[in-house]
């Protein structure tokens, strides 16, 4: 199992839409978050992307030299970008990190941010620019381990004597993350990509997509991993759990709410509308309404596109529902809190003993002791894994 977390270039607050509790968005708080992340063991960082965001490859590569191990999954994006530009920009970063770069690999839902972005084609037609794209993108990288030029013509994108002189450290290329619900999404990634994201469906509709993409893959010739996007609030005790959930967004107002969800009912993105039909789009704020399974909370979905729902309950609880979507097939957990520093511990130590993540459990020269030694001498009790 590898666990992920998350850098908020978008902005950070311990309470959903509102500006009281919020956090600057600089390149210290994002400094600070990444090396938490890496000092505490997770594998690696998800950055969002999109004009709601600071962009995720200025930030990911400012990060390089703060960090040591973190892995960072960065977007390319089919149609707002050239697939030889983010080929070479991908082995240039590879090679920087020394092989810590995974592709998220975004299509895009919001036709409204795609034409400001330049990008004006209907959901399907963006799908046949992502397959085009991600041959020329591969291809290119694949032949820069020998110092081939590749050529390729799509129906949609074409290249000729495409090259990167200099080839990424992972072999063929750093590997290709997707996310999409949608008939021509699944088709993609059945085809091209690694590994499969998906956000945090119950496990029922979770285990069906997992079983629709490994059948697709199969009679292709191929194997997915596949990976799952939630955040969570993890406590010592249900109850602070679930008091903690109602905080975040005891500030939401009606107006805001509906502001949100009138801009989510615009996409076109099939992974959008499922994560608004688990919360019927606000009509009430009730844990009995928002807790779509158990202890998975849809509360953040209100006014956050994307990730909506959250894992909600004390370590053991969170664990189990961890090992539930891992017995469906989940080998990665992409995982954020509010706000993201103090949640990247506090997951870190509730957690991670009980999954056997982190510093402790990868066997790290440090021994300790752990926590505040008192009185010049007394030194704490060992930690109850």
């Amino acid at each position: 199992m590898d666990v992920f977390w998350f850098i908020p270039t978008h902005g950070d607050s311990r309470y959903l839409g509102t500006g009281e509790g919020a956090r600057v968005a600089d390149f210290d708080y994002f400094r600070q978050i990444a090396v938490a992340a890496d000092t505490l063991g997770y594998e690696g960082v998800l950055l969002p992307t999109g004009r709601s965001c600071e962009d995720a490859w200025v930030v990911a590569s400012s990060l390089i030299g703060a960090t040591r191990k973190l892995k960072f999954l960065v977007a390319i994006r089919p149609g707002v970008s050239s697939p030889q530009l983010t080929a070479r920009m991908a082995a240039t970063f590879d090679r920087l990190s020394e092989g810590r770069l995974l592709i998220n690999v975004v299509t895009g839902g919001d036709a409204t941010e795609l034409e400001g972005d330049g990008v004006f084609a209907s959901h399907d037609q963006r799908y046949a620019i992502t397959s085009d794209y991600l041959h020329i993108w591969r291809g290119i990288l694949e032949a820069s381990h020998d110092g081939r030029d590749f050529d390729f013509i799509g129906a949609q994108l074409k290249s000729k004597g495409g090259k990167s002189i200099y080839p990424p450290v992972q072999k063929p290329y750093p590997p290709l993350w997707f996310g999409g619900s949608s008939e021509a999404a699944h088709e993609l990634a059945a085809e091209q990509v690694d590994t499969y994201l998906t956000w945090g469906e119950p496990p029922a509709a979770v285990g069906a997509k997992i079983a629709d993409m490994r059948e697709r893959a199969a009679a292709r010739g191929r194997t997915l991993k596949f990976g799952i996007r939630l955040h969570v609030i993890v406590r010592e005790t249900d109850d602070e759990a679930w008091r903690d959930a109602e905080r975040l967004i005891s500030h939401l107002d009606d107006e805001t709410v509906a502001r949100a969800q009138s801009a989510f009912a615009k996409m076109d993105s099939v992974g959008q509308q499922r994560m608004a039909a688990l919360h019927g789009r606000g009509a009430s704020r009730t844990r009995e309404a928002l807790e779509v399974s158990p202890n998975l909370w849809a509360g953040v979905g209100l006014v956050r596109g994307g990730a909506g729902t959250a894992l909600v309950g004390d370590a053991k609880t969170v664990a189990a529902r961890i090992e539930e979507y891992r017995d469906l097939g989940c080998d990665t957990f992409i995982l954020s809190g509010y706000p993201h520093l103090e949640e990247a511990y506090r997951t870190a130590e509730l957690l991670f003993p009980l999954i056997g993540k982190g510093r402790q459990a990868a066997n790290t020269v440090l021994t300790g002791p752990f926590g505040e030694v008192m009185a010049n001498g007394v030194v704490p009790k060992a930690a109850r894994s």
